[in-house]
């Protein structure tokens, strides 16, 4: 298969493309700065793009199976909201235009509900990250409207960061809107499984214009 990743350079994208590459598949590796990108395996091709130039990111996405968006703006951004909103549409304007129809989001756990309720809303979720994570759940309500593409919205478990130690394991369970818990009642997953899940599911094709999480 071949999978466009865009943000390869990232937390996230980082450890995707580690995990793509080692079952074998070609990756249209997208980044600002390719020179983050440490990869040097045969299968990887490296492309700077801005994804808010649209053209050339759909001329790059040409030929892919699926694309796989790990975007992000940047946590210390201080234009984090209008940068998130802004390149989530441009990405998403530029795989319609590239002819993919396979489209996979990774979102964050702030638009996960409990009783009815958007994490984000909630009074314990962190200020620091709320512009990019309501940023985040209102580029999700507009995706809701797209037909076209064969998306997918993959919300993280809550506990999904650097400071999560515990590797690749190859064990998760997963969820739809409500965020999935442990014995312990913690939402946790590595950065490792978490590119196992969506490894997986281009693998499966198990979801569809929807949104799904999980946890261990």
């Amino acid at each position: 298969m071949k999978v466009a990743l865009i943000g390869a350079s990232g937390f996230v994208g980082k450890a995707l493309l580690t995990e793509l590459v080692s079952r074998g598949n070609e990756v249209i590796a997208i980044a600002r700065d390719t020179k983050k990108i440490e990869s040097t395996n045969e299968k990887v091709t490296k492309v700077a793009v801005d994804v808010l130039d649209t053209e050339k990111l759909a001329e790059t996405l040409k030929g892919a199976d699926a694309v796989i968006s790990a975007f992000n703006a940047g946590w210390t951004n201080p234009n984090l909201y209008d940068d998130t909103v802004a390149g989530a549409e441009a990405i998403q304007k530029a795989v319609k235009a590239s002819g993919v129809k396979r489209y996979i989001f990774i979102g964050g756990a702030g638009t996960l509900q409990i009783d009815g309720n958007q994490l984000v809303d909630g009074p314990q979720f962190p200020k620091e990250i709320y512009p990019g994570a309501s940023a985040v759940r209102d580029y999700f309500n507009k995706l809701k409207q797209e037909k076209e593409l064969d998306w997918l919205f993959f919300s993280p478990a809550i506990e999904m960061h650097p400071g999560i130690t515990i590797g690749r394991t190859g064990k998760y369970r997963l969820g739809k809107t409500s965020p999935v818990f442990n014995e312990e009642g913690r939402s946790i997953l590595s950065v490792e499984d978490l590119s196992i899940v969506l490894a997986d599911e281009l693998e499966n094709n198990a979801h569809h214009q929807e949104q799904f999480t999980a946890a261990y």
